[in-house]
């Protein structure tokens, strides 16, 4: 084989090389040498101890990206430090949110921020102790911007629950707290050891003698009470019959007065037969009593009439008395006769003059 044979094989060789290689590359990335990436920083203001650069960058479970750069930013005005954490995120691996055209295409990272996309440290290997980027929507979480870096998407960042709790520990006085408690006890202490305490044991106990003493009476004497609760519950049932059908008696007698005075209502109406006949009994009453009170006047004939008659009647009776006087005396002037008198003898003379008109 010639020397330029040999040159040329050489050179198909090395480009071989350089294509296995270069697939391999390819290969191991899985496809994804050649992604289009988007570059976003997130400003973590604790401590970062774990986050090494390479780390993943998940959002709910599924690796976006990883962790490019790390540093330390110093801001003089407010004596704080800021720690900026570069990350390349694949812009495509979300699918739905991006729109591509043929010249641009809209980053799904600003879509994201838009719902409230929060980033956050996780723990990656408990035994390691190495942490990445966990990427999730919590709208209900406010982070403010820091906005120094124009060139990358910046992405919030909100604190852990341990850095939250820890944040929390660090303003706390735990010297004051420990003051507070020591006095607490104190406090505690003294009440134990105090009379007072005695006191309102003593007392609690007494109180506790005298509710057993009256439990053991309402024991003796609740069976007696619950037979008379008993009875009256009964006699309240009973009375509360009779009080039903009293009600229903009262009830028909009141409709029975109802129809009574609707009867009486139309028996007492001015056009009514008995009105009418009451109306003329009275009227007929008061010519009767009118008749009455003519016929009984001092110069009416009935009376003088009746005086007569009255006159006659005592004369008789006087007579009738005299005649028992005598036979008293003399019975046997019944059988005689009584001699005439003068006086007698004149009498007959005075009544026949009484009676000549």
């Amino acid at each position: 084989m010639t020397k330029g044979g040999n040159a040329t094989l050489i050179g198909a060789f090395v480009v071989g090389g350089l294509a296995l290689v270069l697939a391999a590359v390819i290969i191991a990335g899985g496809g994804k040498v050649f992604a289009r990436k988007e570059r976003a920083v997130m400003h973590f203001s604790g401590s970062i101890y774990g986050l090494q650069v390479g780390a993943p960058v998940v959002f709910r479970g599924v690796r976006l990206g990883s962790v490019t750069s790390i540093g330390l930013v110093y801001d003089a005005p407010s004596d704080t430090f800021s720690i900026p954490v570069m990350a390349e995120l694949e812009s495509r691996a979300i699918r739905g949110l991006g729109r591509d055209t043929d010249r641009a295409s809209t980053p799904a990272l600003n879509t994201l921020l838009a719902k409230g996309l929060k980033a956050q440290l996780a723990m990656q290997n408990l035994l390691t102790g190495q942490l990445y980027v966990d990427l999730d929507l919590r709208p209900d979480k406010p982070s403010p911007l820091q906005g120094a870096d124009s060139d990358h998407i910046e992405i919030p960042t909100t604190p852990t629950p341990i850095q939250s709790l820890k944040n929390q520990l660090d303003g706390m006085d735990f010297r004051r707290l420990l003051d507070d408690i020591s006095t607490i006890a104190t406090s505690a202490r003294e009440l134990v050891a105090g009379p007072q305490l005695k006191k309102a044991l003593d007392d609690l106990t007494e109180i506790t003698g005298s509710a057993r003493r009256i439990t053991a009476r309402l024991d003796q004497r609740l069976p007696a009470v619950t037979d008379a609760a008993q009875t009256a519950m009964v006699g309240a049932s009973r009375a509360f019959d009779r009080l039903d059908t009293a009600a229903d008696r009262v009830d028909g007698t009141a409709q029975r007065l109802g129809v009574a005075a609707d009867r009486a209502s139309a028996l007492l109406a001015d056009d009514s037969r008995i009105v009418r006949a009451v109306q003329t009994a009275a009227e007929e009453l008061s010519r009767a009593a009118t008749g009455l009170r003519q016929q009984t006047a001092d110069d009416a004939p009935l009376m003088q009439n009746t005086g007569r008659a009255m006159q006659d009647v005592s004369r008789a009776a006087r007579a009738v008395r005299e005649l028992a006087d005598l036979l008293d005396r003399d019975p046997q002037s019944l059988l005689r006769g009584r001699p005439a008198r003068a006086d007698e003898a004149a009498a007959p003379a005075a009544r026949s003059s009484e009676a000549r008109p």
